[in-house]
């Protein structure tokens, strides 16, 4: 039974967003006539010469014959499962035109989700995708995709030297500025040792290194550092010292956890620089105490041996498990990393840093997947709902991209799953006119949106694409 005009007009209301691309085909002069037509299906199924024509009514360029049967009359391999969009059936890769309203609907799904991931805006990607050829198509999205196929049959990377999660704090650079003297003594042991004889003329007796480096001594001569101090002995501060012996001979049982975390350290950076170009995931994060260090290594052992990704032996760079030998050295690191990861997974904090928050818009300005993990639902909706730096521009396209927020562990390795290899899940919707948000179906969050103020559109797209000269 075919649908009458005013079903027709209600179904397809998600594809009337008015912006003056193939969004504008329906509201015409025309639209009356057109509808009618789409009435007639499945009776008189819908050619690509007709398309074109109902096209031209509403002065809207034509499609290639190409671009017809890529997406109303196939199913190809893509970034995300086409056949797991809205009123897909497995007939439409066996006809040579459109037979039915829900053919319709699917096709321009997929061009809508196409366009908002890819080229910005409705417009922008029916101007590029309707004059390619099918092969031309093809390649174009397979170039877009994941290796997850390939990824899971290359096997593990070569093995990291393992570190203790209760001693991976002292690779921190606050460590090493402690226990690392350019010559002779450290600065930790030296601050020890003068806070020591500051105890012994008070009157001395047993006491513990937190209440040496709290003193009196470390706040006045070394007031700037002495976080960094009692940061880089946490493993020590509780212990009870007696003398300037055993306060030593605690020094240096710590000292020698770390010298033997750090060089692992530093040779496990080397592992990652030589997986650089294979790199799959970088983690961001910020670790002001040890036990941040202690669950940022649960985290991502959890993550990356969960079930749905397990197989894909993910190449990750984990911040817990690498030193540089200066911060100059670390920030090339850690540049490089976000550069060639294909995703970057943001752990969110009780407090955000300008590393990490650098790190993630790197990410975002290069269109990468982004994940924000956050342990509590409140900030879950800050970075969905508030948070700016949730959505920013790839500068290559002038696509927005959003980040994906959960505060789900289970969440994050599935979608790490789905985006790598290629099953992502989006929801397609158009709180007015216009305006239109392509969201991940997991976590709800907006990944991709165009807006509907026109003056903001118009004149974004048309700085954007202006030749940029040197000065």
């Amino acid at each position: 039974m075919s649908a009458t005009t005013e079903e027709i007009r209600s179904r397809l209301k998600l594809f009337t967003g008015g912006s003056g691309g193939i969004d504008s085909w329906l509201i015409g002069d025309f639209a009356e006539a057109i509808f009618r037509r789409i009435a007639a299906l499945p009776t008189e199924p819908l050619s690509c010469g007709q398309m074109n024509q109902l096209l031209a009514l509403s002065h809207q360029a034509e499609l290639s014959e190409g671009a017809f049967r890529y997406y109303w009359l196939s199913s190809p391999r893509h970034t995300y499962d086409v056949t797991a969009l809205p009123c897909y059936h497995p007939s439409y890769a066996t006809v040579d035109r459109i037979l039915s309203l829900d053919q319709l609907i699917w096709g321009l799904y997929r061009l809508y989700h196409d366009s908002l991931l890819y080229y910005g805006t409705i417009r922008n990607g029916y101007r590029i995708i309707r004059t390619r050829k099918y092969e031309e198509l093809e390649a174009l999205f397979n170039g877009h995709r994941f290796p997850g196929d390939s990824m899971a049959r290359r096997g593990p990377a070569l093995a990291l030297e393992a570190i203790n999660q209760d001693d991976r704090y002292l690779i921190a650079e606050q460590a090493c500025k402690s226990f690392e003297p350019p010559e002779g003594d450290s600065d930790m042991l030296l601050v020890l040792k003068g806070a020591w004889q500051e105890h012994k003329l008070a009157g001395g007796g047993p006491t513990t290194a937190k209440n040496l480096l709290e003193g009196a001594f470390v706040s006045t001569s070394f007031p700037e550092r002495q976080g960094q101090f009692k940061f880089s002995a946490d493993a020590l501060l509780e212990t009870e010292i007696k003398s300037e012996e055993e306060l030593i001979e605690r020094y240096e049982s710590v000292r020698f956890t770390f010298t033997r975390a750090r060089k692992a350290a530093l040779h496990n950076t080397e592992m990652y620089l030589s997986m650089a170009n294979d790199l799959d995931v970088y983690v961001a994060t910020s670790m002001r105490a040890r036990e941040q260090f202690r669950n940022m290594a649960r985290f991502c052992d959890a993550v990356f041996s969960h079930s749905t990704v397990e197989h894909l032996k993910l190449r990750y760079f984990d911040p817990t498990l690498s030193a540089a030998r200066g911060h100059e050295d670390k920030g090339l690191i850690e540049c490089l990393m976000v550069k060639c990861a294909k995703v970057l997974i943001y752990m969110a904090g009780d407090r955000e840093s300008y590393g990490k928050d650098a790190e993630a818009a790197m990410a975002l300005s290069l269109g990468k997947p982004v994940i924000f993990y956050c342990d509590e639902e409140n900030k879950r909706r800050f970075f969905t709902e508030i948070h700016p730096l949730s959505r920013l521009i790839d500068f290559k396209t002038g696509v927005a991209v959003g980040a994906m927020a959960t505060s789900s562990l289970n969440e994050v390795a599935v979608l790490l799953g789905r985006i790598l290899e290629n099953k992502m899940d989006y929801d397609l919707e158009q709180p007015r006119r216009g305006y239109l948000r392509l969201k991940e179906r997991l976590t709800g969050s907006t990944v991709r949106l165009q807006t509907d103020d026109e003056l903001l559109r118009e004149t974004f797209w048309n700085c954007y694409n202006r030749p940029s000269y040197a000065p």
